[in-house]
């Protein structure tokens, strides 16, 4: 078995009794965010990236929906501080529990693996009572928790046959999709009711038809710009960047502002290749040349098929069997696209890597 530990702001609990990650999102308000390390414990991925996200989550939640920070027993306040520097407050918590959590569970990694490491601010709804008019920082300091789980993760490697992405379009969006909250482990459960067996991820669509994102991952496509039924897929184009472009879901649109979709977007600026926020027609699927998808422990990874009801009323039935479905194949091996932007990706890792060594000081 897989070790785990949680710290719960710095302190440590037994490791015998930590829950999995899905186990404790499940049973735990909050905001949160996922990384992992790299290159054998050596860099923490993305960190500052992360960082940011996760002050975000927080303010939408504070701002929006605080019962997804406070539990369902919260029962509101009034205000919060407008001065508050979130991202300032975020940095100092999380990385001090950070220290405690890492330099502990670091000695007892095997060689062969990386630390898997979500950090989730919840709020606790009991310090409140009494509260009144404007919340200060020294209050939100007090009600709100920094909890780090870590668990070990062995890196899928890229590109290997069996590695692919399988995916299946089950279900509607989730509500507040910019923030990334902990009460979705919870609520995407009865999508695994829809999940055919070969399916390794879940997508989310609410017409059938554009696909926003999947339930933990992100969700791109490739195509040739001018690509139409009557075009023998533009081959004399073949391998310039220029002729491709990339899709995915807009944030508008109620997906998650992922830390690897951005990175993928800006990758593809640099590189040339275009890119539409706009999400993905199934109907047009024939004109899809690659598809994958990012996570934050994953990173990319290609995918080799899709499939999605023929009919969306189907979706409401009660177990994949009762569903007639659809499939896109694509090749086997990682497409050219997804190919270049993986190894950006890669090199994109020492360069915003954070040195585990820093926060251990």
């Amino acid at each position: 078995m897989s070790t785990r530990f949680l710290f719960t702001n710095g302190v440590f609990s037994s490791s015998f009794d930590t829950p999995s990650i899905t186990t404790f999102l499940e049973t735990h308000s909050g905001a949160y965010t996922t990384t992992r390390t790299h290159n054998n414990g050596e860099l923490l991925l993305f960190w500052d990236r992360h960082l940011k996200r996760l002050s975000n989550s927080l303010q939408i939640l504070l701002n929006s929906n605080p019962h997804l920070l406070f539990g369902h027993q919260y029962s509101g306040f009034s205000s919060l501080s407008s001065s508050m520097n979130w991202d300032s407050f975020i940095r100092r918590r999380v990385n001090g529990a950070m220290r405690n959590a890492l330099s502990f569970a670091i000695e007892g990694r095997n060689s062969s693996e990386e630390l898997s490491i979500s950090t989730l601010v919840g709020g606790k709804s009991e310090e409140l009572k009494g509260v009144q008019g404007r919340i200060e920082e020294e209050t939100i300091d007090r009600v709100l928790d920094v909890y780090v789980h870590i668990g070990t993760y062995v890196p899928p490697v890229f590109g290997v046959e069996g590695n692919a992405a399988r995916l299946a379009v089950v279900g509607c969006r989730r509500d507040c999709a910019e923030a990334k909250y902990s009460d979705w482990a919870r609520l995407r459960k009865p999508l695994e009711l829809l999940r055919p067996p070969s399916a390794t991820e879940l997508l989310l669509s609410d017409n059938g038809d554009q696909i926003l994102e999947g339930t933990i991952t992100n969700f791109f496509v490739v195509r040739f710009k001018d690509h139409t039924k009557d075009d023998e897929k533009n081959i004399n184009n073949e391998g310039d960047l220029h002729s491709y472009e990339l899709q995915t879901a807009p944030v508008k649109d109620g997906v998650l502002p992922g830390v690897i979709r951005e990175l993928v977007i800006e990758i593809c600026l640099r590189k040339g290749i275009a890119v539409q926020e706009v999400s993905p027609s199934w109907s047009e699927r024939n004109s899809w040349e690659e598809a994958f998808v990012t996570s934050s422990l994953r990173l990319l990874q290609h995918v080799e098929t899709i499939q999605a009801p023929q009919s969306w009323t189907s979706v409401g039935s009660k177990s994949w069997k009762e569903v007639k479905w659809l499939k896109k194949h694509f090749k086997g091996s990682p497409g050219m696209i997804t190919s270049l932007i993986q190894g950006e990706i890669m090199n994109s890792t020492a360069l915003e890597g954070y040195p585990l060594a820093l926060l251990r000081l």
